[in-house]
């Protein structure tokens, strides 16, 4: 009897077990390359409403995530889900994408469940040699001039995305190549009317290189003068009375009658006292 109440309780076991197990599942390339977009895919039999968190770290002792995205599971039979991480600055090496929660929920998860993936980011980045100014002034941007090591003639995808999205391609542009180095010289403008970043993506033949970010600034505005009518000031003398300057007067000469008087008394004394000695 024991025996039997045994199997009964095992089958239900072997029963219930699949009902109460949910699964879920993420995945994401194995290889990318620095300045990609790292792309996680994911779905679940989770019931709808539930969270959790997909946090990306650098494989290794760091706990310090690098970037974490939330998850809600929404009304769908698929339960499917995608979150992205930039990859703008990283350095290459390998990294871990894990599934994190702080309810019991991985503990309700089927054994062949996926919460952890691996991905290698490659760093290209360093082939690239961008001369043209990394601050370009609008009207004359955008230039995108340089070289991509070792790649001769052989051409590379260039495209160009601003403020605004896409700005040029993706589009194949022409190399030519160095004779002392091999290297693939490449130079093109693409005429940018807003100012902003502009992020410069390289992919050759092989796979994607990485990109260059050129700064177009708001133009600088000209200080304008403006124009100013001089001010006249007007002086009002209050009216006064002027004093009439007297005339100079004029000595009128002397009349010549006394003088002749005074030499004729003067003669006749000379005279009478001459007669007189």
């Amino acid at each position: 009897m024991k025996s039997v109440a045994w199997l009964l309780m095992l089958f239900c076991v072997l029963i219930i077990a699949p009902v109460t197990a949910y699964q879920l599942y993420i995945d994401c390339p194995s290889e990318i390359y620095v300045g990609q977009t790292l792309k996680v895919t994911g779905n679940s039999t989770l019931p709808a409403g539930t969270s959790f968190q997909i946090v990306m770290y650098k494989a290794g002792y760091t706990t310090t995530p690098i970037g974490s995205n939330t998850v809600t599971l929404q009304d769908s039979k698929s339960k499917t889900f995608v979150v992205t991480f930039p990859t703008k600055g990283l350095t290459g090496g390998q990294y871990k994408i894990e599934v994190q929660s702080d309810t019991t929920l991985l503990d309700r998860l089927s054994s062949d469940s996926t919460t952890l993936k691996l991905v290698k980011i490659a760093d290209r980045s360093g082939e690239i040699t961008f001369t043209a100014p990394m601050v370009q002034i609008q009207g004359e941007a955008l230039r995108i001039e340089g070289s991509i090591k070792d790649l001769g003639n052989d051409g590379v995808k260039i495209e160009v995305r601003g403020p605004d999205g896409l700005v040029f391609g993706p589009t194949w542009v022409e190399t030519t190549k160095d004779l002392k180095t091999g290297d693939g010289m490449f130079a093109r403008k693409v005429v940018v009317s807003t100012p902003g970043d502009y992020d410069i993506h390289f992919t050759d033949a092989d796979s994607y290189i990485g990109e260059v970010t050129v700064i177009v600034p708001e133009p600088t505005m000209a200080p304008t003068m403006v124009g100013t009518t001089p001010t006249v000031v007007t002086t009002t003398r209050s009216p006064t009375t002027e004093i009439p300057t007297a005339a100079p007067t004029t000595q009128a000469p002397l009349s010549p009658l006394p003088v002749l008087i005074a030499f004729g008394i003067l003669g006749t004394g000379l005279l009478f006292r001459g007669k007189k000695e």
